[in-house]
């Protein structure tokens, strides 16, 4: 009996000694950290009736009619820019530019407005950003009130996901707001 005992006290004690073994936890979700380099901008000028600065990563495919598409290939992501005289209709541009971005509220979460004033430039305008899963994350529209009109919007290639797409969003925000602040009219 006493063999036995001792037996059974020396199974247990190495099932213990081989079964103590750290648990097995899974791996915290982790995110992807995207840094983008510092940007560094050129002046753009065409035979268009404006310039202005863009980010030199930045590709610029001409459109008719003094529209742009300002592509970023790394981050699968177009500014589209839009051109147009005013011929006494600076009104229903300027509801069609509002029109534009407010369609977005369906999916937005808050869309906040920026009034932009360069009286010196004769440069007036408004960005917005729009927060949430929205088509678009930025958007603006200068004049100068008696003969031009520029609107422009960013477009990621993938789906409204704000989470994943703002470090792109922010990087390219950033770059919409200098376009617009160093826009002057020829």
């Amino acid at each position: 009996m006493f063999k036995r005992i001792i037996s059974v006290a020396v199974i247990l004690l190495t099932l213990t000694v081989v079964s103590c073994k750290d648990d097995v936890l899974p791996k915290p979700a982790s995110f992807l950290r995207l840094d983008y380099p510092e940007a560094k901008y050129v002046n753009f000028e065409n035979n268009c009736p404006f310039a202005f600065e863009m980010n030199e990563d930045a590709v610029i495919k001409g459109e008719k009619d003094c529209g742009f598409a300002i592509t970023y290939p790394k981050m699968k992501a177009t500014i589209y820019l839009t051109y147009k005289p005013v011929h006494g209709d600076i009104e229903k541009l300027l509801k069609d530019a509002q029109k534009l971005t407010y369609e977005h509220v369906i999916k937005a979460d808050d869309i906040l407005e920026q009034p932009y004033l360069n009286a010196e430039k004769k440069v007036y305008g408004m960005f917005y950003q729009v927060d949430g899963n929205a088509a678009t994350n930025s958007q603006f529209y200068v004049t100068d009130s008696t003969k031009h009109f520029i609107t422009g919007s960013v477009y990621f290639y993938a789906k409204p996901n704000f989470d994943s797409v703002m470090p792109a969003a922010s990087y390219i925000k950033n770059d919409m707001q200098r376009l617009m602040e160093t826009l002057k009219w020829k």
